[in-house]
Parts: structure tokens; sequence; C-alpha cells
């Protein structure tokens, strides 16, 4: 609960950094000095300068939403809470201590998580020798890892496109502005400064995305990274003395084997010679 807060905090904090620049946006200009006759001098409000941005700050938009999101849900998924609750270790430590390994499979079945997930395949193995159980241990930490690094990479697929699809709406701008030179020169300043506007919004905003997005990214890997390690760790320690050869050929779990002896080995016939021979 205390990291789905922060997380609403964080938005709410973004939220009133953005009403904050758009208050600031929409105060009223300074009064002209004495005696002076200046025009008087509009300031864009925020809602206008993404307006000048052109078509480009809507694809831009989405993903500035898509990676508040994904800095967010990256955060809970890959804290030690999330992928290793102390309730579950200490729950198959308990099983763990009165030799009650099926317990702690059922246990494990019945509460999925990262830590449950890798536990639960490294009891089920148990049976199957050491070398069985290290094997399927490193292969579901593989697993995990790369289910929880697949959603925290579309934060690096945000950091890659922000920039590009800025950098499409700078081509587009570039080429209204050369457009408007072309057929009015400069007798209309208006047209050529919105077209540079655009070109100089679609790049800001394109890099304001992306430098968060990379930001998360890095941070969050390292982060799943971290919480694998605590995983690792802990299997470690559960399977310290484990008793491999009391457990031999036990099976362990509910899942079906579907390995069976050679069908030919209950089909043996004798060969007219008188030497043994063998259906398959």
């Amino acid at each position: 609960m205390k990291l789905k807060h922060a997380y609403l905090l964080f938005l709410a904090i973004v939220s009133l950094f953005l009403i904050a620049a758009n208050l600031q946006a929409q105060a009223p200009a300074a009064p002209a000095a004495k005696g002076g006759e200046a025009p008087p001098v509009h300031n864009k409000t925020l809602w206008e300068t993404i307006v000048e941005g052109g078509w480009v700050m809507f694809p831009i938009g989405f993903c500035s939403v898509a990676t508040l999101y994904l800095i967010g849900d990256g955060w809970i998924r890959t804290g030690e809470k999330k992928m290793l609750p102390q309730q579950h270790v200490e729950a198959v430590r308990s099983s763990f201590r009165q030799g009650d390994y099926v317990a702690a499979f059922d246990y494990c079945r019945a509460h999925p998580a990262a830590f449950t997930n890798v536990c639960g395949v490294a009891v089920s193995l148990l049976g199957e020798g050491k070398q069985a159980v290290e094997e399927g241990l490193i292969g579901e930490l593989g697993k995990e890892n790369a289910q929880v690094n697949t959603w925290i990479s579309y934060l690096s697929v945000m950091g890659v496109c922000t920039p590009m699809i800025g950098l499409l709406g700078t081509v587009t701008g570039m080429i209204k502005a050369f457009a408007t030179l072309g057929s009015s020169g400069i007798g209309d300043p208006s047209k050529l400064s919105a077209a540079i506007g655009e070109v100089l919004v679609a790049t800001a905003a394109g890099l304001l995305i992306a430098i968060p997005a990379f930001f998360g990214y890095y941070v969050l890997r390292n982060r799943a990274i971290r919480t694998i390690h605590h995983i690792q760790d802990t299997m470690a320690g559960l399977l310290r003395k484990m008793p491999y050869e009391q457990l031999a050929g036990a099976n362990i779990g509910t899942d079906e084997l579907y390995a069976a002896p050679p069908i030919w080995l209950g089909n043996e016939a004798q060969s007219p010679d008188g030497d043994a021979g063998q259906t398959y």
C-alpha cells in the first residue's frame, strides 16, 4: 500500500508542477514603463504551447502517460514486497524445518509470486538430485527476471521513440517554415514564427519524455536485478544441507509425470534361433 501511495504522491507532484507552470504562463505581463507606449505582451499558456507543437503532440502525449504508468507499475513490480513477501518466506521456512516439503510445494502453488514460483520449481525437483534442483532454480529465476524486465523494457522503447517523434515534428515544422519563406518571404513574420515554434516545441517535448523514461528504465532494471539476487540468496539458504539422498526418487507435487518405461520392454519375444528379440 505504501508503494501505491508513493505512486499517487508522484502523480500529484507532477500535476501540481503542471498547474504551477500553467498559472505562471497565464500571469499578466508587467505594466509598461511610465511614458512608454509599449504594446501589450501576450504570455502563452501551457495549453497554447502544446497546441503550437502541432499534430506530433498527440503521440508524445500518449507516450508521456504511458511513461508515467510504466514507472509506477515497474516500481511496484520490482519491489521485495511484491516479488519476495516475507510472510511467504516464513511459511516456506516453517515447512522446511518440519521436513514437510509437500506442504511447502502446496503453499507455493496457492500463493503465486516470484519467490514462490521459484521455490515451487525447486521443491518439485528435490527427488531428482542437487544438480536438477540447481538447474531448475536457475531456469525459473531467469524466467521471472525476463517477465519483470519485459515491462521495464518498454521504458527504453519510450526513451528511444519519443525523440524520434519530436524529430519528426521538427522536420515537418521546418518544411512549413521553408514553405512560408518560399511563398511570402519574410513579409509575414507571424506565420514563420508559428512554424519555428512547432519545431522547438516538438523537439523539447520529445526530450522531456525521453529523459525520465531512460532514467526510470535503468533505475527499475537495477532494482529488479537486486530483488532477483535476494530471491536467489533466500533459496540458497533454504536448500543448504538439503538431504537429497533421503529424497531420491520422491515425486513432490501434483504435476503429472508423462515419462514411462519403453513399450517394448513388456513385449519381449524369442527369436527362432533362441536369442531374445525386441518388438518396436
